[in-house]
């Protein structure tokens, strides 16, 4: 049995909503929660989910979580506070959430530090590219005068989208062009943060995905994955780079297990 054969499944942290929920057994409650499709493509590429719910970042609190986890996920949600970006808010976006901000925001700058391998989801490559110095277009009907984005009543438009020749997201795709990829979102990617290369555009120049080409695995794709079951490749390299983050992390001890194995009593 090789190492990382023996090795447990790796463990990623996606960070989660902290709204207003109704449950049957306690009405309405403050909780913690995310879709299960999130969690399902976690799953059957072979890791074990976590929520990471919103709060404080005192005490150094994500610094002792990032070393104990293989990958994080920032999935999508509410629009990103424009404060974080030094813009004023357009009538359009959503109020700020800001205990989520600065939660998802400490998460995505710790990876990129640490480099634990990170994959962004909508809302979460907007953090990514806000974390690191960038900006958000706040309504793109103001620039398109469509709704081709965001169609409304939870509903995701399938859309062609372009991917950069040579890029990660175009090797974990392996294509440089996707047919029909699912998207709702009415905000995207203006100034790239530092670091960030934008790999996918739609027909109009939308940036649809952006990455951090020295890390580890730290892609941000602003279309919905997890709403297509048939497509897994990028949930597929993402935990794959989990699991040989894990492996380099446990194989010291491995190695040391098998040399004193080998050594003769004392």
């Amino acid at each position: 049995m090789t190492p990382s054969e023996s090795l447990p499944r790796p463990v990623v942290g996606l960070t989660s909503y902290l709204d207003p929920a109704v449950t049957e057994g306690c009405g309405t409650v403050e909780a913690a929660f995310l879709p299960q499709n999130y969690l399902a493509p976690v799953l059957a590429a072979g890791a074990i989910p976590v929520l990471l719910p919103p709060q404080g970042t005192d005490g150094g609190v994500v610094e002792q979580l990032l070393p104990r986890l293989d990958g994080v996920i920032v999935v999508g949600g509410w629009d990103v506070d424009p404060a974080r970006y030094g813009a004023e808010p357009h009538p359009e976006t959503d109020a700020p959430h800001r205990l989520r901000d600065a939660w998802d925001s400490a998460v995505v700058r710790e990876a990129v530090r640490t480099d634990v391998p990170l994959l962004g989801i909508c809302r979460g490559e907007q953090m990514l590219n806000v974390a690191l110095g960038g900006s958000l277009h706040q309504h793109l009907p103001d620039l398109d005068g469509g709704m081709v984005y965001q169609l409304g009543d939870h509903r995701f438009n399938p859309i062609p989208v372009d991917l950069r020749p040579g890029s990660r997201v175009a090797q974990v795709m392996g294509a440089t062009r996707l047919d029909a990829v699912p998207v709702s979102h009415h905000q995207a990617v203006d100034r790239l943060g530092t670091g960030l290369l934008a790999s996918a555009w739609s027909a109009d120049g939308v940036v649809e995905a952006v990455e951090l080409p020295h890390n580890r695995f730290c892609i941000g794709v602003q279309w919905h994955p997890e709403q297509s079951p048939t497509e897994t490749a990028l949930f597929d390299a993402f935990v794959q780079a989990a699991r040989e983050r894990q492996l380099a992390r446990a194989l010291p001890l491995h190695l040391d297990t098998a040399l004193e194995a080998n050594l003769p009593a004392s």
